[in-house]
């Protein structure tokens, strides 16, 4: 489809054809990035293997952005909608959201580990990206074994991971049978 401008601002869109791509998700989260959503955006969808830019919107004549300069963009990561807005320095982001990425093995928490995080401070499975975008990569296994019936053995997984940064299977799986140290 070809971009168009929006009569009342001049934004120049890239719309989303609805008969391609109908909207599935009844919430989206937006993240807000100071100027620097595009660079964001190529950023996630080059880690996360299904996904997709949906559009994008730029400011035109009218906006209070330069005219040409991403305004939003509207993407996929596996298969989750989310829109990204250059919305200036006024709200930045606190570890009070996070988005968990589930792992089924290690080579997928070392994958999304090493692909997310910005070399900054980690606990637990908990990383910052370079945007300032909190994540947690957590390997499935770690939900079932925190479940056991066994209250010692989820404790003894807790206190392992506690100790951890980026969340280690074996090591998890040694503390749920009590060869952790």
């Amino acid at each position: 489809m070809a971009a168009s401008n929006t009569p009342q601002t001049g934004a120049v869109t890239t719309p989303r054809d609805e008969r391609i791509q109908p909207r599935t998700q009844k919430i989206t989260t937006f993240l807000w990035f100071d100027d620097n959503a595009e660079e964001a955006v190529n950023f996630y969808v080059s880690i996360f293997k299904n996904s997709k830019i949906l559009s994008t919107l730029r400011y035109g004549n009218e906006g209070p952005g330069p005219s040409g300069r991403v305004m939003t963009m509207a993407f996929q990561l596996e298969g989750q909608e989310f829109t990204a807005l250059n919305g200036g320095p006024k709200f930045k982001f606190t570890e009070a959201i996070s988005f968990v990425v589930h792992c089924q093995t290690q080579e997928e928490v070392d994958y999304f580990w090493e692909s997310l995080s910005d070399g900054g401070e980690a606990q637990c499975g908990w990383i910052k990206d370079k945007f300032g975008l909190s994540w947690q990569i957590v390997p499935d296994i770690l939900l079932e074994l925190l479940q056991d019936p066994d209250r010692l053995k989820s404790q003894r997984v807790m206190k392992a991971m506690l100790q951890m940064k980026k969340l280690d299977i074996e090591g998890l799986k040694k503390a749920a049978e009590g060869m952790w140290f």
